[in-house]
């Protein structure tokens, strides 16, 4: 089981749209990649179904990446099957640049 602390939080900017690059680091499933902003339920789904498709990654990213995508969906109530980032992809496409 993966014990790393979870550095996601929510962030919610109401009346105005946010570009990706208004987003604090802490909003991101990659925060120090900036990469898969999780600010709503839809944002997080999308992070799952596209997390073997970050490249440039360590495990230990992967490992602070799920932690944020399970703090995000337990906050926007999106119900993930998967217990590890494993479970959702090791590695980043290598064909992809």
């Amino acid at each position: 089981m993966d014990t790393t602390k979870a550095t996601w939080q929510p962030f919610e900017r109401h009346g105005d749209l946010t570009t990706q690059s208004d987003l604090p680091d802490t909003v991101f499933a990659f925060p120090k990649q900036r990469k898969e902003p999780l600010t709503d339920a839809t944002h997080v789904r999308n992070a799952v179904a596209r997390f073997d498709q970050v490249i440039d990654v360590s495990d230990a990213d992967r490992a602070l990446a799920f932690a944020n995508i399970e703090k995000a969906a337990d906050y926007y109530d999106v119900n993930l099957s998967e217990t590890s980032w494993k479970q959702l992809g090791a590695r980043g496409q290598p064909h992809r640049e």
